[in-house]
């Protein structure tokens, strides 16, 4: 087991798993140079290879899964999205579902060993099914967490473009949370704090930013695919082509429906009208699931993860 400390990234788990009544599981921070030169972090729990993979959203981290990974008590690998927490960001400024697929795919051929439980949550999400779609020998079931490739960008997107699209740096760490919850962002204010730590990083002058590419480039990524701002060398994270994954994805496929989040009834009809397999999750929840009703939502990977291959 990797000792937790005040200064290590680990340091906040042993009171979160006090909290949930569980024991804290080994973890460790793994890391993978890629073809171009770029890292690809990732966390591992658990001594055994992963069942489970995780994918965050935009503008999160690995570590947004820290609770519902608790939860889970399972072998998981919980990847840092290319731009986000310690992997690498892109030159070429493209966080499109299908190129970070590509990262993922090079860390579940290195890093598991048997067909994953592949959750994904927002780009995440359409992250898992571009992986999902073009690698069906490396996915046992798709979870895809609050998105569709049609949601309304005039709704959560446009929100997230507009917090994004804010101040960059701050004078505190306490700013960048009194943000966050302003927008009805993570869920209780300790749990806020925890997320802006690993979200954040303090400048040489002092100064507090966010540590991942996306708060540069958020009118960009969260524009719709059609619009002016979102032609250019920034691709947008809403694209056509996530239907086409989802629809050649071979393994099951359930949407897990947040009632306050981004993913409306009529997105999750439109979802079973073109994948009728597919199943439709509604649960009590923001746009962050993970952290918003961790245990509903561990409860229903660990589910999968137990059921018959």
């Amino acid at each position: 087991m990797v000792v937790a400390t005040e200064t290590s990234e680990f340091s906040y788990l042993p009171q979160q798993a006090q909290v949930l009544n569980v024991p804290v599981p080994p973890v460790e921070r793994v890391t993978v140079r890629l073809a171009d030169g770029r890292e690809l972090s990732a966390l591992r729990f658990g001594d055994e290879p992963p069942v489970v993979t995780l994918l965050h959203g935009a503008g999160l981290n690995a570590h947004t899964w820290d609770t519902t990974a608790l939860l889970l008590q399972q072998p998981a690998l919980v990847i840092d999205l290319a731009g986000h927490g310690d992997s690498s960001w892109r030159d070429d400024l493209d966080y499109s579902a299908r190129t970070l697929a590509a990262d993922v795919i090079v860390a579940l051929e290195k890093w598991t060993v048997e067909p994953q439980i592949l959750v994904g949550q927002s780009l995440g999400g359409l992250t898992a099914a571009a992986v999902a779609s073009a690698r069906p020998d490396l996915v046992r079931e798709l979870i895809t967490v609050d998105i569709t490739p049609g949601i309304d960008s005039s709704g959560g997107p446009a929100a997230l473009r507009e917090f994004y699209a804010g101040p960059t740096d701050f004078a505190s760490r306490d700013d960048l949370v009194d943000r966050a919850m302003s927008f009805g962002l993570g869920g209780s204010r300790a749990d806020t704090e925890r997320g802006v730590f690993f979200n954040s990083r303090i400048r040489a002058d002092g100064r507090v930013e966010w540590k991942h590419h996306f708060a540069h480039l958020a009118a960009q990524v969260f524009a719709p695919a059609d619009s002016p701002a979102g032609v250019g060398a920034t691709a947008p994270i809403l694209r056509t082509t996530g239907w086409d994954d989802l629809a050649g994805t071979q393994a099951p496929i359930t949407l897990v429906r947040a009632t306050s989040g981004f993913v409306s009834e009529a997105d999750g009809d439109e979802l079973l009208r073109r994948v009728p397999t597919a199943r439709v999750v509604a649960m009590d929840a923001s746009h962050n699931v993970q952290e918003t009703a961790p245990r509903e939502l561990a409860d229903l990977i660990r589910a999968a993860a137990h059921s018959p291959a």
